[in-house]
């Protein structure tokens, strides 16, 4: 994959962050916890690994997961449209981690 690998924090942080369970699962009423981490912005720019969500298969990858689910990729409207546009995700998720105590 194109990029610079994740700083040992950044991976820490995708732990963490994983640890949640998928966001858009999450807003469906269920706790998915096996989740690929999904940079919203790709890999390549500054603080890509920082801007990321937790998403299950289904949720990440378009014919992946349990049938009916709306993927980011290759349906990102769609997805944005049913969950919030990505940057909210990634505002629920901080929320999330800080009520935790993990932010």
């Amino acid at each position: 994959m194109k990029g610079k690998s994740p700083s040992a924090a950044e991976r820490r942080f995708h732990t963490t962050l994983a640890a949640l369970g998928c966001i858009a699962c999450r807003l469906d009423g269920r706790l998915n916890p096996i989740v690929s981490i999904h940079h919203i912005d790709g890999r390549t720019r500054p603080g890509a690994h920082l801007r990321v969500l937790p998403l299950c298969a289904g949720h990440h990858q378009d014919g992946t997961g349990m049938p009916g689910l709306i993927a980011v990729h290759p349906w990102k409207r769609r997805f944005e449209d049913r969950y919030g546009s990505q940057d909210e995700l990634l505002q629920r998720c901080h929320g999330l981690l800080a009520e935790v105590g993990a932010a």
